[in-house]
Formats: structure tokens, sequence, C-alpha cells
């Protein structure tokens, strides 16, 4: 018998387990020895507060970043192989989406293994769902081109593409670099494309607001190391 791979969303911001995380997170997590994860300290600080009585030196937690190489998979795995059950806690939000665990879900379909993923906070699909943009039709690209000649073309091309497909366009910065990111957007969109901004999502002074780049050009925010989703929409 193997076990299954649990999908386990982490929180997006600091303090919001108890309001986030449904009681299924949880009893799984009450009842899992064995995970992958993105970065070791983030994932014991977020298992500690579920406050599920666990001791965390008792747990085996293995690093699952964008360095893993599918040929490491197998001794990562062996445990489900073994038939203990496994977790992938993602450095934030659901694992699998712009997230390294990709690779692992992948694997262990590949060797008949059940993968449970499990629902919590999204960043992506929680700024979607505020913007008031198409959800029927929506892309995510993870983060733009760090060379600004690069990123405006990429900033071009998806304002063209959600014109000719009616389609909203989803991307996120690293948090340091936001502000450039949001001037950049302001200074080479069309004036009456509009623009989602969500920062710090599920957090005590969440921010999600829709604008038209041209009323986001009067407006005053600083984005700078907040964690921040942003969405264009150029469709009808």
């Amino acid at each position: 018998m193997k076990g299954k791979l649990f999908l386990i969303p982490s929180i997006l911001a600091e303090n919001t387990s108890q309001n986030v995380m449904s009681p299924q997170i949880k009893e799984v997590v009450k009842n899992t020895k064995h995970y992958l994860v993105e970065e070791l300290r983030t994932a014991r600080r977020y298992i500690s507060s579920l406050k599920l009585g666990l001791v965390i030196e008792d747990l085996h937690l293995e690093i699952l970043n964008k360095k893993t190489r599918i040929p490491q998979l197998a001794e990562l795995m062996q445990p489900i192989l073994n038939g203990q059950d496994m977790g992938i806690i993602s450095e934030a939000g659901c694992p699998g989406i712009a997230d390294p665990g990709a690779i692992a879900v992948a694997w262990a379909h590949e060797k008949g293994i059940q993968v449970v993923p499990l629902s919590g906070p999204s960043s992506m699909f929680l700024a979607l769902m505020g913007s008031g943009f198409n959800g029927q039709s929506f892309a995510f690209h993870g983060y733009l081109p760090i060379d600004k000649k690069d990123r405006i073309a990429s900033i071009k091309n998806l304002e063209a593409e959600s014109i000719k497909s009616n389609r909203t366009q989803i991307f996120m910065e690293t948090p340091f670099r936001n502000n450039p990111l949001f001037e950049d957007l302001k200074n080479n969109l069309h004036p009456n494309t509009k623009l989602c901004i969500g920062k710090n999502l599920t957090g005590a002074d969440e921010f999600i607001q829709t604008k038209t780049v041209q009323n986001w050009k009067k407006a005053k925010i600083d984005l700078h190391k907040i964690p921040t989703v942003f969405i264009i929409y150029a469709g009808n």
C-alpha cells in the first residue's frame, strides 16, 4: 500500500491560520509526519501556528524548492512508497500553483499515488474573485521579466491579448520590485485599461481595488515589500 500525497495550503499573511485554515487541513496535518516543504523555518512556524499540540521535532521535513530535480524525488518521497502519507507545504498559498511542488505531484501521478488537494487561500484566485474581471477566461503569468525593456514589452503584449481574447491577465512581482512594476503599468497601459491591485490578501490590512489606469495615476499607494497580485483587463 502506498501513502497519499496531501497538498496543504499555507497562509498568505501572518497570524491568519486560525481564520483561513479549514478543519480538514488541521486534521490532515495532525495525522501526517512526513512533509516536503519549500522552506523549513516557514513550514515549522506555520505548523506550530495551527496549535495542534504537535512536537515539531518529531516531524520529518525535507526541502522541495526550485532547485529540486526530478531524479531526487524517489529518495525524497520514499516514505510515501512505504505506505506513509506525505504533505507538501508551499511557502505561501496553494502547492502546485506558481510553486515547485508541481513536480512532486506529477511524479506521484506517474507512480500511481493518490493526490489529495486541500482547499485554502490562493492569492491569485482571491485577487481574481475581488477584481470584477472576466472569470471565464483568465491566465496566470507568474513573474514578468526583470529587464525593464522586456518587462514593458510583456505588459503591452498582455494588454493586447486581453483585448483580443477578452482575457483577464494575472501576474505578480518580487515584493521589493512592486513599485517599479506599478509605475511601468501606469506608464505603458492604455488609460482606459482596468488594473486591479490586491496586496497582503487575507491580512488585517488587506487591500484590493480596481481602477482604470488613468485613475491609478491619481492614486497614492505604496506596495514596497508587500505581497501583491496585479491583474489587468482590457476586454469588453
